[in-house]
């Protein structure tokens, strides 16, 4: 009895493991895909196989293996513990892993499973969620190959009492990348040709992979013609040679060139194409200022609208041209520093005013529509495709301007005569009442100033008399009535006398004559006096007109 008490106390002096600690453990048997384990303290339970196997390979647990296992219940319904590997391994990997935080060592894990926003990462027993954001440092369409595969993550959260941890691998390969980056760029250098591999092409250029570093392939700098778009002569996976042009070492940024291989056409421009020579071009660009014209790949000129044609103005450039339209432009300008070719497109066709100046010189006949009608006369389209202007003191001759132009509508065809015609000013003056004599100079049948005619009294005023020539009236003023302010009297003639007068002037203009009866007295007292007498014969003005008088009887 002594000897079994003394066994009794010993036994109960000896701790027993405590339910939801960490024990360590023999394999004693293998059966039904269960490990058999002794915990000792006359202690077994099982654990499924799988949880001694790491996701994508095979358990790993053999009879006589030593383990540690989590006991979760010391006795269950049979009479056996209740253990778990899964649990050991979490409370060892967290502890593992807490100090790899602290430290901000990377850890190793496998991803081995998809959930919402990412994937789940076996860290050695603990699980950690990978956001997708942090799979890669591009997006990842297909994580396929990276399921099960041992691989470095880095920690960027975890919170024990949740049980949360996150992890990233982008964090891993952004700082390996930058390590491959610094060493590419380093054995680098401004002008050196190297070949890279298209790996994204954008509106605005493509990036090539030069081995663990990518450089930007501007639109501007593949080639030395216009390029809309890279996709027109780049394919993402291509294999290209390029000049590295630039390189930022602290950016990392690199700039590449493709035409920088290639001959500049520009060093040959001012020889292939001098001052006034005429080329056929490719329309490539069409803008609100004119339109662009490649001569050559890589030598593009550009047309300003106020080149393009002679007589289109304020003509959007698009409705003369169209994208791909070939064309024949002169060269007006180049300015090889500046890489900019100034070009006409109307300079190849005969200027159409000169055209109509040969054709149709002053004095010719032309006939054209109505194409405008404004305020101070009409516009007529003329042969090329070049406007005439008919003035309104050009209309009619024996109407005022602003009544005959109420006879003309836009598409009337009108016959006229050409005025004047400015090739400089690109004006054309038109006539239509030339096209009929002058019923004015008609009426006047050379009549000039000086000359004595007799003309009827119409009319009877206070101020005058009016007077009619040939159908033309005229107003003779009181002062100009006679010589003689006796004489000077409205009322001394009747309507219907006739009478001889003096013309003073001919305005054709405002087609009117200036008479005067006072001036031909005056003419006709002074040829008396130069035939009959001189200032000191002593004889009287009676005397000389009675003379002057009598010769004419005689």
């Amino acid at each position: 009895m002594a000897e079994f008490e003394e066994l009794l106390k010993e036994s109960f002096e000896i701790d027993t493991p405590s339910e939801g600690s960490v024990v360590k453990g023999r394999v004693i048997a293998i059966e039904a895909g269960q490990a058999i384990i002794d915990v000792g303290y006359k202690m077994e339970g099982r654990v499924d196989l799988k949880e001694f196997a790491t996701p994508g390979e095979q358990p790993t647990v053999n009879v006589g293996d030593d383990v540690e296992v989590f006991l979760r219940n010391v006795e269950n319904a049979r009479g056996e513990a209740v253990l778990s590997r899964e649990m050991a391994k979490r409370e060892e990997a967290w502890d593992r892993l807490e100090k790899a935080y602290e430290r901000e060592e990377r850890v190793d894990g496998a991803i081995f499973g998809r959930v919402k926003g990412g994937f789940t990462v076996d860290l050695g027993g603990a699980v950690a969620f990978l956001p997708g954001s942090q799979v890669d440092v591009r997006p990842v369409r297909d994580a396929g190959p990276l399921m099960g595969l041992k691989q470095p993550f880095q920690i960027l959260k975890m919170d024990r009492r949740r049980g949360n941890i996150v992890v990233s691998r982008r964090a891993i390969l952004e700082e390996s990348r930058a390590e491959q980056r610094a060493e590419v760029i380093g054995n680098l250098y401004e002008g050196q040709v190297v070949e890279g591999v298209v790996k994204n092409i954008t509106e605005y250029g493509a990036f090539v992979d030069l081995g663990g570093v990518d450089g930007l392939l501007h639109v501007t700098d593949m080639a030395w013609r216009r390029v809309n778009h890279p996709s027109e002569i780049l394919s993402i996976g291509e294999t290209i040679k390029v000049q590295v042009i630039k390189i930022n070492k602290e950016t990392h940024r690199i700039s590449l060139g493709m035409k920088q291989l290639q001959e500049d056409p520009w060093d040959t421009v001012e020889r292939k194409y001098p001052y006034g020579s005429v080329h056929t071009g490719r329309v490539t660009n069409i803008t609100d200022y004119g339109a662009f014209v490649e001569l050559e790949p890589g030598i593009e000129g550009l047309v300003h609208v106020s080149e393009m044609s002679w007589t289109k103005k304020n003509v959007h450039p698009g409705k003369i041209v169209s994208t791909s339209q070939e064309v024949e432009v002169m060269v007006l300008e180049i300015d090889s520093q500046k890489r900019r070719v100034s070009l006409g497109l109307k300079q190849t066709q005969r200027n159409p005013w000169e055209v109509f100046a040969e054709q149709f010189p002053e004095g010719s006949n032309v006939e054209g529509e109505v194409k405008n009608i404004t305020e101070f006369g009409l516009f007529v389209g003329l042969p090329g495709d070049i406007d005439g202007m008919v003035h309104l003191s050009d209309l009619s001759w024996d109407q005022r301007g602003e009544d005959a132009i109420q006879s003309y509508r836009k598409g009337d065809h009108v016959k006229a005569k050409v005025i004047e015609v400015d090739v400089e000013k690109e004006r054309i003056s038109l006539s239509i009442k030339a096209m009929e004599n002058d019923p004015y100079a008609e009426a006047l049948g050379g009549v000039k100033r000086g000359d004595v005619i007799t003309v009827n009294v119409t009319k009877i005023e206070d101020g005058g008399i009016e007077v009619e020539y040939e159908g033309m009236k005229s107003f003779i003023r009181r002062s100009d009535l006679s010589r003689d302010r006796s004489e000077q009297r409205p009322e001394r003639f009747g309507a219907g006398d006739k009478v001889d007068v003096r013309v003073v002037s001919v305005d054709t203009k405002t087609r009117k004559l200036g008479l005067s009866i006072k001036a031909r007295e005056i003419a006709e007292e002074k040829e008396a006096v130069e035939q009959y007498g001189s200032s000191d014969s002593g004889a009287s003005l009676g005397d000389i007109l009675g003379a002057a008088l009598r010769g004419d009887r005689g």
